[in-house]
């Protein structure tokens, strides 16, 4: 039988299968194997008298570690221009640190109704111009949260950006539309026993969402140098079209994506974020 590990805790997996949802333990050659089931795997598990035993753990496509959840497919990052004010470097932080695990995106803008939106048009086309879609929600009012409804089928959904832009509001007002699933799966889990929070998938039409607001930790140290160029989608028609084999984009001459720079094409606020991001980083082989 397969199914979708939606909650662990104590050592007990709770996997949702096509009808139903079983607590399981997991076979000690996992320890061995030093693997361990994370909320998002999907499993092949083994019945007996009403007890399960996970017995394979499928390839995973991502793995996150906080919140500690696996193949995540789509991110909501969420972001205000007010209260508090866009800070655009810790944006594109998110921004790379989702593209290195292969997540799709979707930006959020929070709190509309304090700004005038014509004033921050340029940050919102930045970012639709290097491919990303972007979203403008009242969430205190539940404006923009139907549209946002529309990308949850099919994904594993998890909510990230700063403390204080409302992904929390923002994840309860989806949730909140979630007739059964939160009810039953927390009385059948015998939610109340256990006060630790854990991350928690939460079924919702054909997908799922992750219960707890987004990454925790922000390092992007460990990204490879050589590897950040393909975190900025925008840059990914003018890679290998460079003079240089291997060209980083930096002091080299004859470089597209410069050149494509100069050109207006990519934003040079993103560009020079990408430089800050290349003199920072400190992993990867290519050190320079």
């Amino acid at each position: 039988m397969q199914g979708t590990i939606i909650k662990g805790i104590g050592g007990f997996y709770y996997v949702k299968t096509s009808d139903d949802i079983i607590e399981c333990k997991a076979r000690g050659k996992f320890r061995l194997d030093e693997l361990t089931p994370m909320v998002g795997d999907k499993v092949d598990i083994c019945v007996k008298n009403n007890k399960g035993v996970i017995e394979k753990i499928h390839k995973r496509t991502s793995e996150l570690i906080r919140p500690a959840v696996s193949n995540v497919t789509q991110a909501f990052v969420i972001f205000t221009f007010k209260n508090p004010d866009l800070n655009l470097d810790l944006l594109n932080k998110f921004l790379m640190l989702c593209e290195y695990h292969n997540l799709k995106v979707v930006v959020c803008f929070n709190k509309i109704d304090l700004i005038d939106i014509n004033e921050h048009m340029k940050t919102i086309n930045m970012l639709r111009n290097a491919g990303y879609e972007v979203m403008l929600l009242n969430a205190k009012l539940g404006n923009g949260i139907d549209a946002l409804n529309n990308y949850l089928d099919d994904n594993i959904t998890v909510f990230c950006g700063p403390s204080g832009v409302g992904k929390s509001t923002i994840l309860n007002h989806i949730i909140g539309k979630v007739v059964m699933k939160t009810g039953d799966i927390s009385a059948k889990l015998k939610r109340g026993k256990h006060t630790t929070r854990h991350s928690e998938l939460v079924e919702f039409n054909d997908g799922y969402i992750v219960d707890t607001p987004g990454f925790t930790s922000l390092d992007t140290l460990f990204i490879p140098k050589d590897e950040i160029q393909f975190c900025f989608p925008e840059f990914q028609d003018f890679i290998g079209e460079c003079k240089f084999t291997g060209c980083m984009h930096y002091k080299e001459p004859n470089c597209a994506i410069k050149n494509a720079v100069e050109k207006n094409i990519i934003d040079k606020q993103r560009y020079d974020f990408y430089i800050k991001s290349i003199e920072e980083a400190t992993g990867g082989r290519n050190k320079r």
